[in-house]
């Protein structure tokens, strides 16, 4: 695989989140590598574009090699705030504007080149020749190896796949957010070659209490002797089952949630339980 299995999202180490300290963000990289997570998702903007460079300056500091991680960044959106003179949220894809946010990825995480460059989100403005102009620049000078998108849906993957190899489409995926199951992303995914990749993994089922997530922890809870794993293992499972081959992006910053999450990947769910589980979200039988 070019990204390891399990990904390990850094939207929360900044200033939008648990605000690590240098050592700690070298320390948490450390430990990420040493338990096969190798692939790092960033945004330009996150922490209100001050992250990849936390980040940059802390992995500078390790021993370990460039060869042995993967970084990914995704641009396009403009947000307001003190890093940047926007009267309005918006998103820019012009080509002059990605490869200047490329370049600027490249300096705040102190590397050569990006592993994979994702568009954030579609813009009803892109252009896909321009799109297509300003990636083949950036990989003929080899500062991204890859390119993808990011919540894109089939209709704007096509319009942009005419142009350029899409190799990465990196959506919200879990069991109380599984549209893309029924809407055609997937399936338009696994047809065209293209990888998907899950941000939220573990959906709504910590965050809410309601009928559906008090469903969710019924079902899982008896499921959890049978399986040995945890309730986040359970969930994580029943993503990496499906036959799209999906990367689920974790955001916790915890290295025993860490370890827990590598392991929920030997998890084999039986196919009726994936389908228990999922009866448990829908709160119903399948049609």
């Amino acid at each position: 695989m070019k990204y390891s299995r399990l990904i390990a999202g850094t939207m929360t180490w900044g200033s939008w989140g648990k605000q690590l300290s240098n050592k700690e963000i070298e320390a948490l990289i450390d430990f990420c590598v040493s338990n096969h997570i190798t692939t790092f998702d960033h945004a330009d903007i996150y922490g209100a574009y001050t992250t990849e460079a936390d980040f940059g300056k802390a992995f500078k500091g390790s021993s370990i090699q460039r060869d042995v991680i993967q970084l990914i960044s995704k641009c396009g959106i403009q947000e307001q705030c003190g890093n940047r003179n926007n009267t309005v949220k918006h998103y820019n894809y012009g080509k002059d504007y990605i490869i200047c946010s490329v370049e600027n990825s490249l300096k705040h995480l102190e590397t050569d080149y990006l592993d994979l460059l994702l568009l954030h989100r579609p813009s009803p403005l892109m252009v896909a020749e321009e799109i297509a102009e300003a990636i083949t620049i950036l990989k003929k000078d080899g500062k991204i190896r890859d390119f993808g998108v990011s919540n894109f849906t089939p209709s704007q993957m096509d319009m942009i796949g005419l142009r350029m190899d899409i190799d990465v489409n990196q959506i919200e995926f879990s069991l109380t957010e599984h549209s893309a199951m029924h809407n055609g992303t997937l399936d338009f995914m696994t047809t065209n070659g293209i990888k998907p990749m899950a941000w939220s993994p573990l959906g709504s089922v910590f965050k809410d209490d309601n009928e559906q997530t008090r469903r969710i922890h019924k079902q899982l809870g008896a499921l959890m002797e049978k399986y040995n794993a945890t309730e986040d293992q359970l969930l994580l499972a029943w993503i990496i089952k499906h036959p799209s081959q999906i990367h689920p992006v974790v955001g916790t910053t915890t290295q025993e949630r860490l370890k827990l999450a590598v392991e929920a990947a030997k998890i084999e769910l039986e196919l009726e339980d994936w389908f228990l589980i999922l009866e448990a979200a829908q709160g119903c039988a399948v049609p």
